[in-house]
């Protein structure tokens, strides 16, 4: 894994910098469309969604996707994908308990291995679904990002009504949670 996947983050602190920088920031070494792995696009893509059904809410593109790692303060490591997939997923106010789990059996066993959710990360996963369902934000799936994109980043959160306290608090248990997760641990700086 690039070193710079590995320490790349957006965290809640940081606020003046706008969307578009860090997005372009992403960008030079973050990975393509035609890099995720087929089994991970027909789960997380909603172009491969049948018509008239969902099967897992809040799919989005992988452009939608990176920006949504951004607002959240989160990084690329498997929890914090594991929290953005989640949140997404819970901030369309539709995820059933069913749907929960049948993700949770795609990540977890279906995925290629380097996409694969642990116990951890599912648990992060369930955690987020909780949180993005009692946010008040609006669904992070369906936000149009393009007016977003030259706002600051304190800007852009409050325009999707994300409450960053709501996250930090979340984060802050996190990081208590898992003393050996670097991406736990570098949620609050």
């Amino acid at each position: 894994m690039d070193s710079r996947v590995r320490r790349w983050f957006s965290p809640l602190s940081m606020t003046e910098e706008s969307l578009r920088d860090r997005y372009d920031e992403l960008k030079q070494f973050g990975l393509g469309q035609a890099d995720i792995p087929f089994m991970v696009q027909l789960i997380e893509n909603p172009k491969y969604d049948l018509p008239w059904i969902d099967i897992f809410h809040g799919a989005t593109d992988l452009r939608t996707h990176d920006l949504i790692h951004i607002l959240l303060g989160r990084g690329l490591l498997a929890k914090d994908e594991a929290f953005v997939i989640g949140f997404t997923m819970g901030s369309t106010d539709r995820v059933s308990s069913q749907e929960e789990a049948l993700y949770t059996f795609f990540a977890k066993y279906l995925y290629p291995k380097s996409y694969r959710f642990n116990d951890e990360d599912v648990r992060v996963f369930k955690d987020a679904v909780k949180l993005g369902y009692i946010s008040d934000c609006q669904p992070l799936h369906r936000v149009d990002y393009e007016p977003l994109l030259d706002l600051s980043l304190a800007e852009a959160r409050r325009a999707v009504g994300l409450e960053t306290d709501l996250l930090r608090a979340y984060y802050a248990i996190e990081r208590r949670r898992y003393p050996e997760s670097p991406e736990s641990q570098r949620l609050l700086d």
